[in-house]
């Protein structure tokens, strides 16, 4: 037996291959049921089953229907944090969502991505966190290794590719600043998320 670029495996390489293959499958299995779970017009109910996927969420948050999750033991959301309807939530790697976070309908947090310059198109991962207070708009899509800090705020449509300072406010593709928010201690409570979303 040979690997996609040619080469002969072992024995022990194959029965690896083998393992992982099934693994992938069971991943995959998983992210489907959590997209099940994700069409359940209830916060509460969703919320359960998420955690028995081992997502870890805080008192208060939600996340609204239709979401999308891979691996969610890796995935941590602080308390207040409000998710929008369609969201995609990468835990192949460490994702940190803190409190009083309001994410917007559609945005998409990746944090494994190709290395479109290695031969082999090998995977890389790396941890994306979003602090205290932060708001991201409607389809905005934040990359592997981005760190996006406190009180900052990602325009429609961005793509973040880089770190974001505190009180911040980027845009555009790939996200530039373009503002800084005036309120620099924000201490507002999102509230409850809407009901059948």
């Amino acid at each position: 037996m040979k690997d996609k670029t040619g080469r002969q495996l072992t024995t022990v390489e194959i029965a690896d291959k083998g393992l992982n293959r099934i693994f992938s499958i069971w991943v995959e299995l998983e992210v489907f049921l959590l997209r099940l779970v994700g069409l359940l017009p209830s916060h509460l109910v969703r919320r359960f089953f998420y955690r028995i996927y081992g997502l870890r969420i805080g008192k208060g948050s939600a996340i609204h229907m239709n979401a999308v999750l891979y691996f969610p033991p890796n995935i941590l959301i602080g308390n207040d944090t409000i998710i929008g309807e369609k969201a995609v939530l990468d835990g192949r790697d460490k994702l940190i969502i803190g409190n009083h976070v309001d994410i917007a309908s559609e945005v998409m947090i990746y944090n494994a991505e190709h290395d479109i310059n290695d031969e082999n198109f090998k995977a890389v991962n790396a941890p994306v966190v979003i602090e205290d207070y932060v708001f991201i708009g409607p389809r905005v899509i934040i990359l592997p290794g981005v760190t996006i800090k406190k009180g900052a705020v990602v325009a429609a449509g961005a793509v973040v590719t880089k770190d974001v300072d505190e009180f911040k406010i980027v845009g555009g593709v790939p996200a530039k600043e373009i503002g800084e928010r005036q309120n620099k201690n924000p201490n507002y409570k999102l509230g409850r998320a809407a009901w059948f979303r």
